[in-house]
């Protein structure tokens, strides 16, 4: 009898586990959908920020009174956005939001950062030694930014047992290079999750 038992617990295992499968089920949906899965930063946090920043920033006055007062597009480098949070959040996909909204706004010109810099300086070095006298192009002669922009994302969390809201913080801020003179600031702070953890019962 116990044999029996046995066997039957034996096949009901076998059918619970050939049920199971290892591949994951993906399910394509529009790139505007919001979803949350674990209640941190997701991309539907960062369409929400970058949208009502980039907007503040490209119309903000101090980019309008330069070119009035220039004659010219002020030239925007893009400096570090910190992540002070208490999670991980890739800001390089922020600033480059950035970036392209405000080349594409022709409002400002836009040069190099300092992490790019580098790899054009060597290719622009080397041309000197291997490229044409008439293709290689002249050192010393960047063009220099007027504004940079700078920015930091940070997190407030209340918690209490299984229940936790987590507020972001995101600020920007365009500062300009030769003075120090903070031209324009916008910071937001619309994203605001509460998270209720499930209780288990076994």
């Amino acid at each position: 009898m116990k044999k029996r038992n046995v066997v039957v617990i034996l096949c009901g295992l076998v059918i619970l586990l050939s049920g199971c499968t290892s591949t994951p089920q993906v399910d394509r949906i529009d790139a505007n959908t919001s979803v949350d899965l674990s209640g941190y930063w997701n991309d539907t946090d960062l369409r929400i920020v970058a949208e009502s920043l980039i907007k503040d920033c490209v119309n903000a006055p101090a980019i309008t009174n330069f070119t009035r007062s220039n004659k010219a597009l002020p030239v925007v480098i893009v400096g570090s956005f910190k992540n002070q949070s208490d999670e991980h959040i890739d800001t390089s996909i922020l600033v480059k939001k950035f970036e392209t909204a405000l080349v594409n706004s022709g409002k400002v010109d836009f040069v190099a950062s300092s992490d790019e810099r580098g790899e054009i300086r060597t290719e622009r070095e080397e041309q000197q030694q291997w490229a044409s006298e008439e293709s290689a192009k002249r050192l010393a002669n960047e063009l220099g930014a007027d504004f940079m922009l700078i920015g930091s994302v940070k997190t407030i969390i209340d918690s209490n047992g299984k229940e936790t809201t987590r507020t972001y913080f995101v600020t920007a801020e365009l500062i300009d290079v030769e003075t120090n003179r903070k031209l324009w600031m916008g910071d937001n702070s619309e994203i605001k999750k509460y998270i209720k953890n499930a209780s288990y019962k076994f």
